[in-house]
Parts: structure tokens; sequence; C-alpha cells
């Protein structure tokens, strides 16, 4: 198989990965209603003869053609989900790293790919495959010159001075979790271990930034962290999913944690166990937005029976209706944390009406239409100029 033909079965098997900021979608899921906080979405090809190329925003805004894909899906490893699984019969390839190098930068300079994100599948152990990751990346920086952007991958089993090296190396890396805690990874991945393979080297990222001079990281920074958890592959409550991906944002700065809908899989333990509905992965983004970025507590997002959360409403509107209903928001005299509990206001939105009380009073809603607010979803829970208005009132 020549080399273009080995990359489009590589990146083809990399649907289920997420990075960098998804693009929001313009269509709301079934069942939820647009809000402030972004969607996920999934990345679709830019064309079909480029079906490893995919469209990406990185956090700063910019968008860019992004090249995610596998330095080989030959693994070692039994995970029960795992399209790559050791045992399962399907077609694997494997590039050398200087030969998929040359390959990329042929793709970066005929303008085909701009960015890459690489994984890989674990054969002769994590330590061993982590090396072939990083000569990659080495040889991109340091051989080829290649200075945009890398996510690198941290395979379970990596040693610290292996994961400082990807954070010389790469704009953002990631090790997937995968589920919330040991017993649920047991369910999905008997052999690998939560705490030694999979967490700390997360802990060591953050370590690392504490501790070593920014200046020692790629271009004088050092990378974003992210992993991702498969949700309801393990029966794992929505709840337990958030515990986690909180305590990652508090002790490790995490900068985002992605949710993949469980997907059955032929040819695995997990084949006939039902998907799991992609509306639940969509309000476990959106909840995570608001630990992240809105100032929420997990005791307060709305979980149902079961520690999960409502699939009909979007968490924050929930949020909403059961404490600014009756108790509505000053859009005048809120202050910042106030104002991001209302639906259609978010953390631009937020700023944006503080700098308009600056110079004066909002008193109607097209005030807040002006600032950029979504006035249909916040009307029902916010004062203007003190009293809710008749168009306010027709709402609820």
């Amino acid at each position: 198989m020549d080399a273009i033909g080995r990359l489009k079965l590589l990146s083809s098997q990399m649907s289920f990965e997420a990075d960098v900021e998804n693009r929001p979608s313009t269509t709301p899921l079934r069942g939820s209603a647009q809000d402030d906080v972004v969607h996920p979405a999934c990345f679709t090809p830019k064309e079909q003869d480029q079906a490893f190329v995919h469209p990406a925003q990185l956090p700063n805004g910019k968008q860019i053609l992004l090249l995610k894909t596998l330095l080989s899906s030959a693994c070692e490893r039994d995970c029960f989900y795992c399209p790559f699984r050791a045992g399962r019969d399907f077609r694997r390839a494997t590039f050398k790293p200087e030969e998929f190098a040359n390959l990329f930068v042929k793709l970066n300079q005929s303008k085909a790919a701009e960015g890459l994100f690489i994984s890989s599948g674990l054969a002769g152990g994590g330590s061993r495959t982590q090396d072939k990751l990083l000569d990659t990346a080495d040889i991109l920086r340091n051989k080829l010159g290649f200075r945009g952007y890398i996510h690198l991958k941290i395979m379970p089993g990596a040693e610290k001075e292996q994961v400082y090296r990807a954070m010389q190396l790469a704009d953002r890396v990631s090790i997937n979790l995968e589920a919330p805690n040991t017993d649920r990874l047991s369910r999905l991945a008997p052999h690998k271990i939560f705490f030694e393979e999979l967490l700390q080297p997360l802990r060591w990222v953050e370590e690392i930034r504490k501790t070593v001079p920014a200046t020692k990281g790629w271009n004088g920074r050092w990378p974003s962290s992210v992993t991702q958890f498969v949700a309801g592959g393990a029966d794992e409550s929505d709840l337990e999913l958030l515990t986690t991906t909180e305590w990652l944002h508090k002790n490790v700065r995490l900068s985002r944690a992605y949710f993949s809908a469980f997907s059955p899989i032929r040819d695995t333990p997990l084949e006939n166990k039902t998907a799991t509905d992609p509306l639940r992965e969509h309000r476990l983004y959106q909840a995570s937005f608001l630990l992240r970025d809105y100032g929420f507590d997990l005791e307060e997002l709305p979980f149902v029976d079961g520690g999960n959360l409502p699939l009909a409403s979007d968490p924050k509107l929930a949020w909403a209706r059961q404490n600014l209903s009756e108790r509505p928001v000053d859009i005048n005299r809120a202050e910042k944390r106030e104002l991001l509990r209302v639906p259609g206001i978010g953390p631009k939105g937020a700023e944006a009406i503080l700098r308009a009380r600056r110079e004066g009073c909002l008193r109607e809603l097209s005030h807040l239409r002006k600032l950029g607010i979504a006035v249909q979803r916040a009307a029902p829970f916010v004062l203007v100029n003190g009293k809710r208005s008749p168009q306010q009132i027709q709402m609820f």
C-alpha cells in the first residue's frame, strides 16, 4: 500500500477522537435549544479524496485544516470498545517517524493540511510507542522546520521525561482517561491502569508547568492539556463523568474534557451494547462548560434520578427555570457571576453588559439585543430597568 493509501486508512479510524475547539453546530440537536454555550460538532472531511483532513478551530479562533491520524494501528491492548484492539480482524498500517514527517510536510506545503493531531496504537509498550511519536514530532520541528499546530498524544505507560519532551514539541498534549474512575475503566479496558497509566501523565503535565519556566516549552509556552471520555460505554452516570471533569479542571488545569458517545464496533466485546444517544454527549459538553467557564459548582447541576442530566433541556436552562423564574436577575445591578447564570448570556455577553452599564442604565430588551445577547432565552429570567416587560411576561 502506498503512503497516501496508508494515511487514508489510518486517518479514517480517528473519527472518535476530538481535538481543539470543535465548530459550533448551526442546527440544534433533537430536544435542545440554542444557547450561549459553544456546542460540539462532528468534523467533516474537506473533500472525498482528502478524507484525512478536517476543518477545525483553534482555541484562539483561528480556522485550520487538521490532519488527524495514527502513526500505527497495530495495538497490543484489548480494550473492549476500541476499533484497533488486539485480535480484531481488520487491515492495519504503520508509518516510520521520518516517513510520516516527510509526508506531512508535503501536505502542509501544498496547503492540504495546516495542523496535525497524531496518536498511535500501542505496540511494544507505552514507552517505546511514545518514543516513535516523539521522534515524529522532533523531526517535524527540528529537521523539517514545521512551526504549525501539533497535538501530540501521550501513551499509557509513558515516562515523565517523555511527557516533558512532548511538552517541548507540541501545542497541545492529551491522554484519554476513557472512564471516570478505576471501576468504570475495568469495564472498558481491563488492562489499563487508571491512576498510574492515565491520570499520572496529566499530573506530570501540571507539575512541569508549575516548576519549569515556560520558556522551555514549544514557542516559549507550555501546551494545553485535554482528555476524552467514552460516554455510556461503562454504564457510568453523568455525575461520575462530571465529578472527574471538575477535579481535572481544578487540580491539573485541564483545558477541556471531550466526550465521545459510545458506539458499538463490530468484532469487539461490546458490539451488541446499545449506542449512547448523541444528545447525552451534547448535554455533557454543555455541563462541562458551565463548570469551566460559568462559575457553576457540580452540586448546582440539575441531575435527575441515577445521576444523569435531563436530555429534554440544556442544563443551564433547567437550572434557571428552577432558580430564576421567581427571582430574576437585575441586568443593571447583577455581578458578572450572576449574569452568567442567565440563559442566553455567555462570558462575552456578560462583559458587554458590564461595559454598557458604565455608560448608563440598560432600559429595554432591545439594548440587550444590540449587545449580542440571545434575548429570547434571557428575557424570562431578567429584570430590565427594575421590572419585567410585557414581552417578558408573555414568554412564560
